[in-house]
């Protein structure tokens, strides 16, 4: 019988290394098989809660928070193209230009979770995909729409959602749950709520450590 893991997956999806890190975690898993039930859960976590809903050019923001300057961020850019890549997750860091807020698109998230972890899922890797591959902007409403429809969600009540303030506490509630336990950088994946592993770590890193949870009990 394999052993039941539960999985708190706390990112942002306008994070790379979350995007990277869900792809690495989810190779292991597919390595571990049948002896894992993963309970995967995505939490929520904004890198830039006060980002404006048009978003600032990626170069301005990138410079004022991390200090880039436009050669230090196209460096950036490739290492983190090359290594999501490699992880089977092909970005076009030519069309991620902007930083979007990415609120609305966590309260979609916790409506997802409520019908299901696998359409959770499925609406994570779409509106992953609708940044990091395809460029589009989290923050607009139509692109979290095409979202809900590519995750099989009811579109009708995804509009009915945005238009609203709903979930949005509960959001909050739980970006505060993950600041007062520590949690500063993402992505942060805390295993059985007990074991955390950071960062858009190897597969191997991922599998390994899986392996050592299962293995204490």
């Amino acid at each position: 019988m394999p052993a039941t893991l539960k999985i708190d997956f706390v990112s942002d999806v306008a994070c790379p290394w979350c995007a990277i890190g869900l792809a690495s975690l989810k190779t292991a898993l597919g390595r571990l098989g049948d002896e894992v039930d993963a309970d995967l859960h995505f939490s929520p976590f904004e890198l830039n809660p006060d980002m404006p809903v048009d978003g600032v050019p990626l170069a301005d923001y990138m410079s004022r928070k991390y200090g880039l300057s436009p050669e230090q961020l196209a460096q950036n850019q490739a290492n983190i193209g090359a290594r999501a890549a490699a992880e089977g997750f092909p970005m076009r860091m030519d069309l991620r230009t902007h930083a979007y807020n990415t609120f609305d698109a966590h309260r979609l998230l916790h409506w997802a979770q409520t019908v299901g972890n696998d359409t959770q899922l499925a609406l994570k890797e779409a509106l992953l995909r609708a940044y990091f591959v395809e460029g589009k902007r989290t923050s607009d409403p139509e692109v979290l729409v095409d979202a809900a429809r590519q995750a099989g969600l009811d579109t009708a009540r995804a509009r009915e959602i945005l238009a609203s303030d709903e979930y949005a506490e509960q959001v909050r509630a739980l970006e505060r749950h993950y600041q007062n336990l520590g949690i500063q950088s993402v992505p942060a994946i805390i295993f059985n709520n007990r074991h955390l592993v950071s960062g858009g770590q190897p597969s191997e890193v991922f599998e390994q450590a899986i392996r050592q949870i299962l293995a204490e009990g």
